[in-house]
């Protein structure tokens, strides 16, 4: 690729695709993604919907987060099963 320039592979027109608003409610740093990591290709903010690999990462990256931020899972008898887990029981 030495013989493209840079700013021409630095163009790119997407006619169909919009931001994704999964991503862009839940990422403070939305607006430094390059364009093409902030869009989806259709109607779902789903990450195998973004139109590159960057921005499938960082949005299973920002689901797995909300995943760990939820409240631990507590048994009938009200203790925690993720401190069983951790703990070898």
């Amino acid at each position: 690729m030495e013989h493209i320039d840079s700013v021409v592979t630095q163009r790119f027109e997407v006619r169909s695709g919009r931001l994704c608003q999964f991503c862009q409610e839940s990422d403070p740093g939305f607006a430094e993604r390059p364009a093409l990591d902030q869009m989806v290709g259709n109607r779902k903010s789903t990450a195998s919907a973004h139109l590159t690999e960057n921005g499938y990462v960082r949005h299973r990256v920002l689901e797995l987060n909300q995943f760990v931020a939820r409240r631990p899972i507590t048994a009938p008898d009200g203790s925690s099963r993720r401190g069983k887990v951790a703990a070898g029981r």
